[in-house]
């Protein structure tokens, strides 16, 4: 047996990586003109034809955390993974889920601060250290670590639906919206913090680049995720162009889940990554 994990569909890991690593997906939802709806029951792209029907989004139930521990649950742990508590009720069900389960099943619950390929990088840093054979402790610690570290920068491609969340003016949003003005921002424990905006999608991916250049991190190794709203090309060709310049030890793509793309509308492209500890070489001790 070994420390199973169970997580939001917020990370934005796609069905292949999630089997691969035996995780348990629990689905966040949403309410489309008054309908209750999982997010497994949709695509983005029928999310989009919807957007004006009046879309809420919400965590899942404890119930259902509940369901996906107890279907998972082994004498060794379980850990689970949330997006971001500032953002979401997840985490919250999350912990009245681990209570439920009572003292029989010992289950951690972790808030990994981020969202999307951010949280999707955090829980398969904690998968990959539970299939490795580590405890529960050192899974969470693994988690956290990961957690502490990640960073996702994204770029919004029409500013309408920030004016729906309030961090646009309407009047701003249509000039920009003319003038293809893309809003940066990153995604932080306390928040988004806006970054300088660029005009055309080039300038924005430069500048996603230029942000992880910053970071860089000799000899450490790099997981990272490109992510995206329905722009598949772009996320593989950021992908493409850190790879020219460092190999990475994970690099995947990530697309926006229904619910992550009602706060965002479409066209959507980010980064998020971290920089591990690098490992020893042959023949040295950790």
């Amino acid at each position: 047996m070994t420390v199973r994990i169970v997580c939001d569909s917020a990370a934005a890991l796609d069905s292949e990586l999630v089997a691969l690593h035996r995780i348990a997906m629990v689905p966040m939802e949403l309410s489309i003109a008054g309908e209750r709806i999982s997010e497994e029951e949709l695509t983005p792209d029928q999310v989009v034809a919807r957007l004006e029907d009046g879309v809420q989004t919400s965590g899942p139930a404890p119930g259902a955390f509940a369901e996906a521990i107890a279907a998972v649950a082994g004498p060794d742990g379980v850990v689970v993974l949330t997006v971001a508590s500032r953002f979401s009720s997840t985490f919250q069900a999350a912990r009245a889920a681990a209570a439920l389960i009572g003292d029989g099943v010992p289950v951690r619950v972790v808030d990994t601060g981020t969202a999307a390929g951010g949280e999707g990088l955090v829980v398969l840093a904690a998968a990959e250290a539970a299939r490795a054979g580590a405890g529960l402790d050192q899974v969470v610690a693994r988690a956290e670590l990961a957690g502490s570290r990640v960073r996702l920068v994204a770029a919004v491609d029409r500013l309408t639906y920030l004016v729906r969340g309030g961090r646009v003016q309407a009047s701003a949003a249509r000039l920009g919206n003319r003038l293809g003005v893309r809003v940066l921002f990153e995604l932080r424990r306390s928040g988004p913090r806006p970054l300088r905006p660029v005009v055309g999608a080039e300038a924005a991916f430069e500048q996603l680049l230029s942000q992880w250049r910053r970071t860089i991190v000799p000899d450490a190794e790099l997981h990272v995720a490109a992510l995206h709203a329905l722009r598949p090309e772009e996320g593989a060709a950021l992908l493409d162009a850190i790879g020219r310049e460092i190999k990475p030890a994970t690099a995947l793509v990530c697309e926006l889940g229904p619910v992550m793309l009602a706060h965002t509308g479409p066209g959507v492209v980010g980064l998020s990554w971290w920089w591990d500890d690098p490992r020893p070489a042959a023949g040295q001790l950790p």
